[in-house]
């Protein structure tokens, strides 16, 4: 069996949207990534940090488009990593602001993340992993993961304190 280099990374995800201004808008102005290239009407590139880009959209086969019905395959969520838990609450709170439904929030002892859907009903997960030697193990040593309820309003009371 061929395992992959562990240094492999997700480089970017590249989403098909009905709608590009009012994609663009949600992950610019909600999620808070920075538009590195946009292509006229059909694509745009958007990124954190200054990497070319982490997430790409298009409307090449999805403008005007529809959700794919629940029930079928197809991207279950794009998860973004934030370095710290104020961070994410600080994301959280631009969420809110905006008016956007949370779809759920969790405690997975490795990690806190908080789910919700963009405007063309692709998941979205923010979270941040806790430091690895705090992460819920069981006696073999093999990672014990869990879904438990997760305390948004401590999360964003903290955002909140870190800004401050």
């Amino acid at each position: 069996m061929t395992l992959a280099d562990p240094r492999t990374r997700i480089g970017h995800v590249h989403l098909k949207v009905s709608d590009l201004d009012r994609a663009i808008g949600f992950y610019r102005d909600v999620i808070g990534l920075e538009v590195t290239q946009v292509y006229g009407n059909q694509a745009a590139f958007l990124s954190a940090g200054g990497y070319h880009h982490h997430l790409g959209l298009n409307t090449w086969e999805s403008r005007g488009g529809t959700p794919p019905p629940t029930g079928h395959t197809g991207l279950y969520h794009t998860a973004f990593l934030f370095p710290d838990r104020a961070a994410l609450g600080a994301a959280v709170r631009r969420v809110l602001d905006a008016g956007v439904q949370l779809t759920g929030a969790a405690d997975h002892g490795v990690s806190e993340a908080i789910y919700l859907d963009d405007p063309d009903g692709n998941g979205v997960e923010l979270y941040h992993d806790r430091n690895p030697e705090a992460w819920p193990r069981t006696a073999d040593g093999r990672l014990d993961m869990v879904n438990a309820p997760l305390d948004l309003q401590a999360l964003l009371a903290e955002a909140a304190v870190s800004q401050n």
